[in-house]
Order: structure tokens, then sequence, then C-alpha cells
């Protein structure tokens, strides 16, 4: 086998649509374009919400409620979770390295589901209550960032 005698499967490579080549190709006369108006002539777009006039969808549908944008989303995490992590002290990098949590500069929240059997000592940006006392019941340490 040389190079030359390389060729592509059988089927994987279709021959172009070659538009606007006579009536006999099937994509003559308008070319696919239909009769007269904007659409048919050279240089037209459309942007892609256009109905042709008609009153956008996302105009006609009603606009309700409220985006708060200062909005803080924290990334869970439960105490069960932090079994998975082997060190001492536990901060961003750490989650981040066991797979935790996503990002370093994400918001982190630990949360109560769980038991805590060593002394850990623990930086995120929220606990809940229950996290907090379980915590420090086991000798840890808490602290915000």
């Amino acid at each position: 086998m040389k190079l030359g005698d390389l060729k592509p499967a059988a089927g994987s490579v279709k021959k172009r649509r070659r538009i606007g080549r006579g009536n006999a190709s099937g994509w003559g006369r308008n070319a696919g374009r239909g009769e007269k108006g904007y659409g048919s002539r050279t240089g037209s777009k459309s942007a892609g919400l256009f109905e042709g006039g008609q009153m956008p969808l996302h105009r006609r549908l009603p606009k309700r409620g409220f985006t708060n944008h200062f909005r803080k989303e924290y990334e869970i995490l439960n105490l069960r979770d932090l079994e998975r992590v082997e060190a001492a002290t536990i901060d961003l990098t750490t989650l981040v390295e066991a797979g935790l949590i996503s990002k370093v500069d994400s918001l982190v929240k630990v949360l109560g589901d769980g038991t805590v059997d060593r002394a850990i000592e623990i930086t995120a940006d929220a606990f809940s209550k229950s996290a907090e006392e379980k915590i420090t019941a086991a000798g840890g340490k808490v602290t915000r960032r």
C-alpha cells in the first residue's frame, strides 16, 4: 500500500451541492431562496430571533419575577465528604485537590450531615450551626475566610 492508494471509506465523502448551476441540477433558477423578498437578495442576513416582522417570541412572553444579581452562590460540602480528606488542616486548595469543590475562588458552606471522628482545622466561607458544633466537639477548629 502506498500513500497514493489511500481512499476514504465508501459513503463517507459526499459531493457538495452546487447551487445556482442550471435547472437540471435541481438547484437552479431561484437556487433554493424562494421567490421575491429580502431573503432572495444577495447580502440578506436574518437575526436569529427575527420572525418576519411578527412580534418576536421573547417580547410576547410575560416578564415576571426578580433576579438578584448580588446573590451569593455557595458550593455545599457535608461533614461526611470531609472523611475523604486525610489532612488535619483543610482549606480550599485541599478541597479542590480532593475533588470536593470545583474552584479555589468559589464560596464554600460546610453543612453538618455526617460525623467527625478526628480533630480537623477547616477554613471555609460559611458553616451551619450543627457542623460548627460537631467540629469543635471533636477538638477541631473552624475558621471563616
